[in-house]
């Protein structure tokens, strides 16, 4: 036994759970099989996932049983630990190559952890195996995820219509991407490093602004933790105006979600946009719908705006990268893990306590009207995102935008960044 494993079994021993499941994280796939079976089986009782101990029992009993070993696999990806499916199913695999579940399974773990080129090696290893409906569209899907438009184009090709109208979503959404991709790659690199061309291309939203700290060590443009201040969110909401003005939409009005940090910012927005306000709903048209954080609102009515009615753009300041909201916005002001608004309370550097901004959300809306939204310059690591670029970026890719409905996506894609667990 390793002596990270020694770790490990330590930190279960004390209850730390949590830290259990973290040191397991960096050594899963250096670890025998039945080593591995036997701490998932004494972490799954420790929390009473009976399923998944009772699964990790049999592994434990043998590992060379690829029915047990495809079995705990599945239950780990129930349990929100694909990371550690994923030797048990590579096993799994090598002791039965023709088994189709232990081949899906894995490719879903895979996909849980981000590892979407690692996922395609799998389809690839087997392709004279794959069924066109789910597994052919998966290695689609995981190729353009990886970074791969070429290879997805040419399997994209070869995908016959499909016979069960269930895979109609799949087929249209891997479509969207495609042709998204096109567009923007015609104007921006598409390479490991260019947040904003991929986010649009996945998800169909253009990303406002890039972190300026962090980019060459590991954040390429994304936020971790955020203290936001009116400044960039007045940054942000001049983006927004630049969007629209270069894809040629002129919204007649401002919806305003019921949260106070989305009328907060739908206020000033508003009144840069000059436009009236109105309460949001769903069936309202030629409305841009402000939110300031999509999570924070009542996630049955962030479901309403999955279908976009017509003329209506979603703008979100701040978009969760790791945990996406249940929609997609049309325009994301930046990515971000986690985020304070300006008026919220938050930690302060000597300490006080923290206190919440009471004053009117009018008052607050005209601070933002009134801030500097020059661009932090940051450290200087961050790549040039001039004014011209950026909207010569939407012209560009504007005939592809506000197509299909608002599906979030749960993956970086293949612009990766640091985050924290």
């Amino acid at each position: 036994m390793s002596n990270e494993m020694e770790d490990a079994w330590q930190l279960l021993a004390e209850g730390d759970v949590p830290g259990t499941v973290r040191a397991l994280r960096f050594i899963a796939e250096t670890t025998p099989v039945r080593e591995l079976a036997e701490i998932t089986n004494s972490l799954a009782r420790a929390v009473e996932f009976e399923d998944l101990a009772t699964a990790a029992a049999a592994v434990g009993a043998d590992p060379s049983d690829s029915k047990a070993l495809t079995a705990l696999g599945y239950e780990c990806i129930e349990r929100g630990i694909s990371f550690l499916a994923i030797p048990v199913l590579r096993e799994a695999l090598r002791l039965e190559p023709e088994s189709s579940m232990a081949r899906a399974e894995l490719v879903t773990a895979f996909e849980d952890e981000h590892r979407h080129g690692e996922a395609v090696e799998v389809l690839l290893a087997h392709e004279s195996m794959l069924r066109a409906w789910p597994e052919r569209y998966l290695l689609v899907y995981n190729s353009i995820l990886s970074g791969q438009l070429e290879r997805a184009e040419t399997e994209f090709a070869k995908l016959p219509p499909p016979e069960d109208e269930r895979w109609l979503f799949a087929r249209d959404r891997v479509a969207g991407m495609l042709t998204r991709g096109a567009a923007a790659g015609a104007v921006a690199p598409l390479d490991w490093n260019d947040l904003r061309g991929w986010h649009f291309t996945l998800t169909g939203g253009y990303l406002g602004t890039l972190s300026p700290y962090g980019f060459t060590a590991g954040m390429t443009g994304r936020w971790a933790y955020l203290g936001d201040n009116p400044e960039l969110c007045r940054y942000s909401l001049d983006r927004l105006a630049s969007i629209l003005n270069a894809a040629g939409r002129q919204p007649h009005s401002v919806s305003l979600l019921p949260g106070r940090s989305d009328r907060i910012l739908g206020l000033a927005a508003a009144q840069l946009l000059g436009l009236p306000t109105r309460p949001y709903a769903p069936e309202s048209t030629d409305t841009l719908v402000v939110a300031y954080d999509l999570a924070e609102l009542d996630q049955d009515l962030v479901r309403t705006l999955n279908q976009r009615a017509d003329g209506q753009i979603l703008f979100e300041h701040a978009t969760c990268w790791t945990r996406p909201p249940a929609v997609s916005a049309d325009i994301s002001g930046l990515l971000v893990q986690r985020i304070t608004a300006p008026w919220e309370p938050g930690l302060r550097v000597d300490e006080q306590a923290p206190q919440a901004d009471s004053r009117a959300e009018a008052e607050i809306a005209e601070e933002i009207v009134r801030a500097d939204g020059t661009p932090d310059t940051g450290d200087g690591e961050t790549p040039p995102d001039t004014d011209d670029s950026f909207t010569a970026f939407v012209a560009a890719t504007r005939d592809t935008w506000l197509r299909g409905p608002r599906t979030p996506l749960n993956s970086p894609g293949p612009v990766g960044s640091s985050r924290f667990f």
